[in-house]
This record gives C-alpha cells, sequence and structure tokens, in this order.
C-alpha cells in the first residue's frame, strides 16, 4: 500500500505528542464523518471535555498511537469492524437506539448480536434513554459500564418564539403569516441523496398519514421540512397537495431560525435515539407533538411540557396537534415555560457531571 503524504506527516505529528502521555490519559472522540447529528455531538463533548479538562486529540493520528481512550460516535463502525477485538485503548460508544427484531433495519440484529461479544472489550457505552439502556443491558455488559446521558443541546442557539421572531422567519422562508405551520426537521430517508425510499423507523408514511388528517380541518395548513434525503415526504406532500417548504441549512445553529416560523413540531417515528428536536423545539418554545420514542418517554410528561402518544398512532398524533394549536394563550405560555425548563435541564453544560462519571476511570487523568 502506498503511504500518502498526509499519513506521514499524522503518524509523525503522533509520535511526537505522543512522547510521555501516560496510558489512557489523552481522549480521542471519532465521529461518524457526517454533518448530521452524530458530529454534532462530537464537537458537544469535546467543549465538555474541555470543562473537565480532559485532552482531547486529533482522530487522524489514532492508528499511530497505544494505549489511550476512544469514544466512537457510531455504533457501527466499532461494532462492524474488529477493532474491538485488536484494540489497545479503552473504547466507548454512543448507543442511542436499534432494537433488534426490527424488521425493517437488519442490521440492528447483528449490532446487537455482536455487541453480546464485544461488551467485556469495551470499558463504556453512552445510551440517551431507558428503553435502550435496557436493551443494552440485556446483552449481559456490566451495568456500571452504561450511562445514560440524553442527546443534549446548546441552550443558547436557541431563543424563545415571538410574534416578531415568527413573522421575520416566514418573511424570510416565504411563508404565509395566515398559515398554520407544522415541523419536520430530519433525516427520514434511506442514504444520503435524494431519499426516495423511506426509512421507516423515523415514520414519513405516519407523518404524511397525519397531516393527510390535518389538512382536512386546517385549510391553513403548510409543512416546514429541514434535513437531506426528504425526497419520499416531499413527493407525499405534492400528492396531497399540502404546501411546503424544503430548507437546507449549512449548519445546526441556523436551525433556530426554522423553529421560529412555527405552530407546531411534530415526532412521528417509530424509533429514535434523541430525536434532537425534541429538546430544540422545547428550548424554542414551540408546542411539541411526539410519538412515545427514544428520549421523549422519558423526558416528556404529557400535557404539561409536551403532549405524547404512542408509535404509529395516527388518528392520536392529530388530535393533539390540533389540541396544541387551539390551546388557549395561558396555557400555552405555562407549558412552554416547562418545556424551556425541561430544555435547560438537558443543555450540554447541564450535563457536565455526567460526563464526569462517563469519563471517571476512562480516562485516567479525569479526577
Amino acid at each position: 500500500m502506498k503511504i500518502r503524504p498526509k499519513d506521514t506527516a499524522n503518524k509523525l505529528r503522533a509520535r511526537v505528542l505522543s512522547l510521555g502521555w501516560s496510558p489512557y490519559s489523552h481522549l480521542f472522540l471519532k465521529d461518524d464523518g457526517s454533518t448530521w447529528v452524530l458530529s454534532a455531538e462530537m464537537r458537544a463533548l469535546t467543549d465538555i471535555c474541555g470543562r473537565l479538562p480532559i485532552q482531547t486529540e486529533d482522530a487522524r493520528m489514532l492508528p499511530y498511537v497505544k494505549q489511550q481512550a476512544v469514544f466512537y460516535a457510531s455504533r457501527y463502525e466499532l461494532l462492524l469492524s474488529d477493532v474491538w477485538k485488536v484494540s489497545t485503548h479503552h473504547l466507548a460508544t454512543a448507543y442511542f437506539h436499534g432494537k433488534p427484531g426490527t424488521t425493517s433495519e437488519p442490521v440492528f440484529d447483528e449490532i446487537y448480536g455482536t455487541l453480546k461479544r464485544a461488551h467485556p472489550h469495551i470499558q463504556r457505552i453512552q445510551v440517551s434513554h431507558s428503553e435502550m439502556r435496557d436493551v443494552v443491558l440485556s446483552t449481559g455488559v456490566d451495568p456500571q459500564k452504561v450511562f445514560l446521558i440524553p442527546v443534549g443541546i446548546d441552550i443558547e442557539a436557541f431563543q424563545m418564539q415571538t410574534v416578531e421572531t415568527k413573522k421575520t422567519a416566514r418573511s424570510r422562508f416565504g411563508i404565509p403569516e395566515s398559515a398554520v405551520v407544522v415541523g419536520s426537521f430530519q433525516k427520514d430517508g434511506v442514504g444520503w441523496e435524494e431519499g426516495n425510499e423511506p426509512k421507516l423507523i423515523k415514520g414519513p408514511d405516519i407523518f404524511l398519514s397525519v397531516i393527510n388528517l390535518l389538512k382536512q380541518q386546517v385549510p391553513e395548513l403548510f409543512v416546514l421540512l429541514t434535513g437531506p434525503a426528504r425526497g419520499y415526504v416531499i413527493r407525499g406532500l405534492q400528492e396531497r397537495n399540502v404546501p411546503f417548504k424544503h430548507i437546507q441549512f449549512e449548519n445546526n445553529h441556523a436551525i433556530n431560525e426554522a423553529y421560529q416560523a412555527l405552530d407546531l413540531y411534530m415526532v412521528a417515528s417509530r424509533q429514535e435515539g434523541g430525536p434532537k428536536a425534541l429538546l430544540e423545539s422545547m428550548a424554542a418554545g414551540v408546542p411539541l407533538v411526539t410519538t412515545r420514542v427514544g428520549q421523549a418517554m422519558d423526558l416528556v410528561s404529557h400535557g404539561v411540557n409536551a403532549w405524547m402518544t404512542e408509535v404509529e398512532n395516527v388518528e392520536g398524533l392529530a388530535y393533539w396537534a390540533q389540541v396544541a394549536m387551539n390551546q388557549d394563550k395561558a396555557d400555552r405560555e405555562q407549558m412552554i415555560r416547562a418545556a424551556r425548563k425541561t430544555a435547560e435541564e438537558n443543555s450540554y453544560l447541564a450535563q457536565t457531571p455526567l460526563w464526569r462519571k462517563f469519563m471517571e476511570g476512562f480516562v485516567s487523568s479525569v479526577q
């Protein structure tokens, strides 16, 4: 194999910088190479490590060092390879979703089966909600290795919606002021291209069925979409003659303005690790209606900070969406305050003590 100049540079850099490192004293955060949720989580974790403090290193040096600590954002990268068999490092991974027995995602069974064999070689596993904690524990892993830390939020990046911010956002995106706007900000198509094939665990078919019911009751209904691979939903909205706007943002921070345009955010998923939009909508003061998935089952108090119904309950989602749309001002403001409090309690800053416990014994420099 031909050695590329960049590989040589990274190897030399690793050898020089790692001289004198104590075993497991430095942390490598390995993202999944995308610009989506896991990469954002690794950037946030880098900041958290700086507060602890833990020395994080450039992941490009990872192949050239031994006996350090590595956190894999993607469990696929760790468990669908031989890394866990041969590595000299302390190993950790996030395991956010993937219930075995999911017909549309057979890889979940493969990952689960591998974890049954691999967990003695893995020192830490982050789960984001209680259902996945129970799934991971059923593999036989030592419970002391498993830490429930939700997918967090940069609370400072989200402002509470006001009449003026809503008006400004709608003007920017070309959305009528009179519209009743439902948001769906996710990736729910297979792959990273058009996404014409639905990723069923994300519930795009459920979402379209709910929209179909709502449009019969709400003539001014409008759907605002963000995220890649939304082709299936876009086609479905076109077939139902529901007006919509699809926006692609260059960075996650810009999404705050999209929330400002909404009357309601909806999660129609069958399975989730987060979703990240759960806390984002709460932070932005946007009413939330969700299925009982992912972090919603731990963080949502039905009727207090959001509304929640069971998975695949199309009628339930449509009903609670209408309740949200018709809520009186006093009740709405009370719910929005409760939701914002939930978001603040799960901000990255608030999670720092949880990450300290996670890192103790994993990174030797943590006191």
